[in-house]
């Protein structure tokens, strides 16, 4: 395979003052002056962290004043394999009072519902809201290891929920309300919860959602609910005669009390189930460590995001995506969390960033489409906000390109961390994202995360740079799964993570290491193109595709086709263009000259709408598996499954 020497111009660099202030700066002088070392950047703290994993988690733990014991050994590996490692194997810790403790005074919590409420929870507020629900569902025999879930929109009691559930060692999931009945079943169904808190419907794009039928349709099916609590937002009734419902104001004011007892958790403990998008199948139901995201999420928004004390952290996200237990976890932080439900279009393209502005946020999140959308659509916002308090702007959920860093920079705000972030579901976080003492440079992520030990693999896993391969993790780190939920000698797991490669954990991204040690992703490797046996990303095709005017956005798939793979682009066309001959030989010419030949499609097909997952996720595979004749396994897991019947009609043609 042909190197490739990339290294792309800077864009950003950190100012010394900026630099200095980070909570990053602050952790390498505790642990040069701690250790005797010489760290001078960030590039010999990576190092530093993952040659030293004992080391780093414990001044992780010690940085952060985490509340809890450490026990003897922060790290043990007995049979020098990935799953089968502990850290802090003798401590004692738990989630939510790490949360809950100490005097933190002003909001802990904002919450926008999009121009109907404005709501702020105070910290002393969250403690009583959670020591209240806590004590109910105690008081009702919820149990360390009992399973609670939430099907909530991304509003403070969902929050609350959760901490309570934490604070007694029982295990918390959610999903977000747009999600329909099956689709909750197919998650909920499988881990039994005893209690469910629900809502009577949402507003979007200005619009009252009414879920109370559905939630009446789950909670029939879900026999093993001894508890349906309902803390409704737009005011409707739920009609039922059903016993288990019980009202959230009521629980609060019956339940109210000043004691609240945190549960003494070891790290291993569970403290989440989530769940995979199901695309290929039911969506398995993965168990994460009460320690392992304490730990993993100090160390990405303590460190590479620095929230810290009053800080205010915002991620555009539903509780049916990783991205809410990220941004929830800014409470560890004493950091003020921002939650946003609606959409991120109503009543105008830039209500996100008049939010951002007003509510004076330092560290916004949002999914690399959505920059890519206001991009496309030319949203100036630079004019319009200052966003003077705006220090990171953190994008994932798929490739952020080489043109939307551009487009940041120049239509958004110059003075920016750009933080691309790559990981996911599986591990609640990152691998590769961004930092505070490093350059941004356009189209890539800025490095590793500290104590991830990543690399890029080819098959006969040699680690390559400058060449493409397989995002590989070669060491463990606290927060990969204890286990997938009724997942027999951990075959399931073993298959997800471990078939590929020997004792190293295959994550399953198409990526590239730069000169600079920074990271370009090329999409996911089960749909990575394989025309006459090359492969190729379809973030490359993508980036060349919505260069173009009349494109809004595109999706690729890999045909098998007369004994090899031709590549077929579909691509949703701006309301005012047509697929006309000229427009395809400009899609053509375009990704030749900017991607390669091999790269352009043999096949350029126009359709009205895209698939995608909940998260927003184009859906690849469900179109490649149905141009092939094959099942599409779970169609709950897609936020628009009825525009998979034009892409059946398309294959009915024989294209």
């Amino acid at each position: 395979m042909t190197k490739e020497i990339i290294s792309n111009p800077v864009l950003w660099s950190p100012c010394d003052k900026r630099i200095k202030s980070s909570q990053m700066y602050k952790f390498i002088k505790t642990i040069n002056e701690k250790k005797k070392l010489n760290i001078q950047n960030f590039t010999d703290l990576h190092t530093w962290s993952i040659e030293n994993k004992a080391d780093f988690w414990s001044a992780v733990w010690d940085f952060f004043n985490v509340i809890g014991s450490k026990g003897m050994e922060p790290y043990v590996n007995p049979i020098n394999k990935m799953p089968g490692s502990k850290f802090f194997p003798n401590g004692k810790v738990n989630y939510a009072e790490n949360m809950l403790s100490g005097d933190t005074s002003g909001p802990a919590i904002v919450f926008k519902s999009e121009d109907k409420i404005r709501r702020e929870v105070s910290w002393k507020e969250l403690k009583v809201q959670v020591t209240a629900f806590a004590n109910f569902m105690k008081k009702h025999g919820v149990v360390k290891g009992d399973r609670v879930a939430a099907y909530m929109p991304n509003m403070p009691e969902t929050v609350i929920m959760m901490l309570a559930t934490s604070s007694i060692g029982a295990i918390f999931s959610s999903a977000s309300p747009d999600f329909g009945v099956d689709g909750v079943l197919d998650r909920f169904g499988q881990i039994d919860p005893k209690i469910l808190l629900t809502t009577d419907g949402y507003w979007y794009n200005g619009n009252e959602i009414n879920i109370t039928d559905k939630v009446l349709d789950i909670v029939k099916s879900l026999p093993s609910l001894e508890k349906v609590i309902l803390a409704p937002l737009l005011g409707i009734e739920v009609d039922n005669d059903n016993g288990k419902f019980v009202n959230y104001n009521d629980i609060q004011n019956q339940y109210s009390t000043k004691e609240i007892f945190f549960e003494p958790l070891s790290l291993s403990d569970p403290l989440y189930i989530m769940f995979t998008s199901g695309t290929t199948g039911k969506p398995k139901c993965i168990v994460h460590s009460n320690g392992g995201i304490l730990l993993k999420h100090l160390v990405e928004m303590g460190l590479h995001s620095n929230a810290k004390k009053e800080s205010r952290v915002f991620y555009f996200t539903t509780c049916g995506w990783m991205m809410w237990n990220w941004l929830v976890s800014g409470l560890l932080l004493k950091s003020t969390i921002y939650l946003y439900d609606g959409s991120p279009f109503y009543p105008n393209p830039e209500v996100l960033w008049n939010f951002v502005n007003s509510e004076e946020i330092n560290f916004m999140g949002v999914s690399a489409k959505y920059i890519d959308a206001l991009s496309k659509e030319n949203i100036n916002v630079i004019d319009k906000y200052e966003l003077k308090n705006l220090e990171t702007i953190g994008s994932t959920g798929s490739p952020l390109i080489h043109e939307s860093f551009d487009y940041i920079y120049s239509s958004v705000k110059k003075d920016v961390s750009v933080a691309s972030l790559s990981g996911g579901t599986d591990i609640v976080g990152c691998f590769i994202g961004g930092n505070p003492m490093s350059v941004v440079r356009r189209g890539e992520i800025q490095g590793p995360i500290l104590g991830m030990d990543v690399h890029v693999y080819d098959e006969n896993a040699n680690s390559l740079k400058n060449e493409k391969g397989e995002l590989v993790c070669i060491k463990s780190f606290p927060s990969m799964p204890l286990y997938f939920w009724n997942d027999n000698n951990n075959k399931k797991y073993h298959e997800a993570y471990f078939n590929k490669y020997e004792n190293v954990w295959c994550h399953g991204d198409y990526i590239l290491k730069t000169e600079n040690n920074g990271f370009i992703i090329f999409g996911r490797s089960d749909a990575t193109l394989n025309p006459g046996g090359v492969r190729i990303g379809t973030a490359e095709i993508y980036r060349q595709v919505e260069q173009i005017e009349e494109v809004l956005e595109g999706l690729v798939i890999g045909q098998i086709w007369k004994g090899d793979t031709r590549v077929v682009l579909f691509v949703r066309l701006n309301k005012n263009s047509y697929l006309t001959e000229e427009l395809i030989d400009l899609i053509k010419a375009k990704i030749k000259t900017g991607a390669s030949p091999r790269h352009v499609p043999a096949k350029i097909i126009t359709v009205q709408d895209i698939p995608r997952t909940k998260s927003g996720k184009i859906a690849e595979l469900a179109v490649r598996d149905l141009i092939h004749n094959k099942p599409i396994n779970n169609i709950t897991a897609l936020a628009n499954p009825e525009c998979l019947k034009e892409y059946k009609n398309i294959k009915e043609l024989n294209f």
